[in-house]
């Protein structure tokens, strides 16, 4: 699926699902869109900001051992040095 914003000649802005870039291109051939505030069927393309994806949140470090090492001195990478 793919969204488009789309305006008429009258400048109205909506978005529209489509299957892909394919189904919008023959909707529009067609003359099978039209704005849904005015009803005008002259519709292109208008300009939209891409939608981003999240980015999975990063695990917070693992805290530090203390001086003497984990666990009361039985860490063992505190035990090696």
């Amino acid at each position: 699926m793919i969204r488009y914003r789309l305006a008429c000649s009258q400048e109205h802005e909506f978005d529209t699902w489509f299957s892909n870039s394919a189904d919008y291109d023959q909707q529009a051939a067609e003359g099978a869109l039209s704005c849904p505030e005015c009803g005008d069927k002259t519709i292109r393309k208008a300009i939209m900001a891409p939608s981003v994806g999240k980015t999975a949140a990063t695990p917070a470090p693992a805290p530090a051992c203390p001086a003497g090492g984990c666990g009361g001195g039985s860490c063992a990478f505190a035990n090696g040095f």
